[in-house]
């Protein structure tokens, strides 16, 4: 059996494009073994790339095949899988392209990037069975406002001065990145009927969002909610929330997390 610290020292080699072929895996001359595993080498990254590819569909489609491949090889360079499981490699992506120059001049992409983490996030997130709407109507009125709900594992929240929603739904089938206005934009991220679901929200609507997802009170989300905008619909943004599969269940009453 293959010790640890030789599986250590061959994923070593793997990323190390300069390094020598590890040593338990010689096989005739020396030169025809580095020929060989520099193959390897190879396809282990263009498989990385691809992956990456796989994760970042939209970001790949807005700067296109070349580019996003030689960025996504640049960061393949610098960070490997330390999980087989590929689906959750690559959340340090988004934060690598704003290190590039030559991405600079889409200010936009990065956030586009992790809202396609958050997409990725929730379509694998555990399940759980949303909170019915009329499970709302089960809180009486004195227990409203210490009433709390639970948020369900697959929704997010991305909020971002770039209009990452519309951009992210324009390259979907159907959309034209013509129809993007381009403003900050909230985006709520569910997964209803395990089908993903991206919700725009008003300023109102996200400070609402974000302090029911943080587990804090109805009152105290509604106040938030109203301080951003007096006109804001309490009532109608949580049937929203509710409805689109943000939340699991209600508690009437808990300390503050």
């Amino acid at each position: 059996m293959t010790s640890w610290s030789g599986r250590s020292a061959f994923a070593g080699a793997l990323a190390d494009p300069d390094g020598p072929v590890p040593a338990g895996i010689l096989r005739g001359s020396s030169e025809a073994a580095q020929s060989r595993f520099a193959v390897y080498r190879n396809n282990v990254a263009s498989g990385l790339v691809g992956a990456l590819a796989s994760r970042f569909p939209v970001t790949a489609a807005i700067v296109g095949d070349a580019f996003f491949r030689a960025m996504a090889s640049r960061f393949v360079d610098g960070c490997k899988p330390t999980s087989p499981l590929l689906m959750t490699w690559g959340d340090e992506f988004p934060a690598f392209m704003e290190t590039l120059p030559a991405a600079a001049a889409l200010a936009y992409l990065a956030d586009v990037a992790r809202l396609e983490v958050a997409v990725s996030a929730a379509y694998h997130a555990a399940e759980a069975p949303p909170l019915p709407v009329p499970a709302l109507a089960g809180i009486e009125a004195a227990a409203l406002a210490e009433a709390r709900l639970v948020a369900h594992p697959a929704a997010r929240l991305l909020r971002s001065p770039h209009p990452v929603g519309s951009i992210w739904s324009a390259h979907q089938p159907g959309g034209s990145p013509a129809d993007v206005a381009f403003r900050a934009e909230t985006v709520l991220v569910t997964r209803p009927g395990a089908e993903i679901r991206l919700s725009l929200l008003t300023p109102a609507e996200a400070a609402f969002a974000a302090a029911l997802l943080a587990s804090k009170p109805l009152g105290e989300a509604a106040a938030l909610g109203v301080a951003a905008d007096g006109c804001f619909d309490f009532g109608q943004s949580l049937v929203a929330a509710v409805a689109g599969g943000a939340f699991t269940a209600i508690t009437l009453k808990g300390p503050d997390p």
